[in-house]
C-alpha cells in the first residue's frame, strides 16, 4: 500500500465549524469547561486525520494516538448555539511525540475562547506502549511542521500556574536569602 505526503497543510490548520450544544451549558448559564475539551477533541481528530492518525489508522495499522498532558486556559465564554472554529499548530515532534497548541475561536466574530497546549504520544494498540511512527507519518509531520513553523511562538506555551502575588513574594524573598 503506497502512503503519500501530502503537498501542504494550512498554517494553522482549521477545524469545521461548530456549535455549542444546548446540553453543554451548566448552571452558570455558559459552557462547562469539560465540553471546551469535546471541541479541542473533535478538532484535534480534525487534524490528526490530516496527518493519517484517524480512524482508519487505528483500523488497519492497531496504533494510535493517546493525549499525554494538556493545560487549557479559559479566556471567554461561550453560550448556546455559538459557533466556532478551532484552530491547531504543530510546535513539535519526535519519534513518538506531538506538541502541538490549539484555540477555540468564536467563528463570525474571531475572539479567543480557549487556548489549549498538548502533547500526545503515539501508541501500539496491541501492545498498548509508546512506540514510533511509521516512516509515512513522521513524513507527514515534518510536512506540517515546514508550514507551521512560520507561525508565530504563541505566548501560552509553557505557562506555569500559580497565584502571581504570591509567586513574586516568595521569588523576592528568595532573592534576599530569606525563608520567611
Amino acid at each position: 500500500m503506497e502512503k503519500k505526503t501530502p503537498v501542504f497543510f494550512f498554517a494553522p490548520f482549521v477545524s469545521s465549524t461548530m456549535r455549542v450544544e444546548p446540553a453543554w451549558i451548566d448552571y452558570n448559564g455558559h459552557m462547562n469547561m469539560a465540553y471546551y475539551h469535546v471541541l479541542f477533541d473533535r478538532a484535534l481528530d480534525e487534524g490528526f486525520s490530516l496527518i493519517g492518525l484517524g480512524r482508519e489508522y487505528l483500523e488497519e495499522r492497531k496504533s494510535s494516538s493517546f493525549a499525554a498532558e494538556i493545560h487549557t486556559l479559559y479566556k471567554r465564554e461561550l453560550k448556546v448555539r455559538d459557533q466556532v472554529r478551532v484552530t491547531l499548530q504543530l510546535v513539535d515532534y519526535d519519534e513518538k511525540r506531538i506538541h502541538y497548541y490549539m484555540e477555540i475561536r468564536h467563528a463570525t466574530d474571531g475572539w479567543v475562547a480557549a487556548t489549549m497546549e498538548g502533547l500526545s504520544l503515539h501508541v501500539d494498540m496491541e501492545t498498548r506502549k509508546v512506540s514510533p511512527f511509521p516512516e509515512d507519518i513522521f513524513a507527514n509531520l515534518a510536512v506540517m511542521k515546514a508550514a507551521h513553523t512560520r507561525l508565530q511562538r504563541p505566548q501560552a506555551l509553557g505557562r506555569i500556574i500559580g497565584v502571581p502575588a504570591r509567586l513574586e513574594k516568595h521569588e523576592a524573598l528568595l532573592a534576599l536569602g530569606t525563608r520567611h
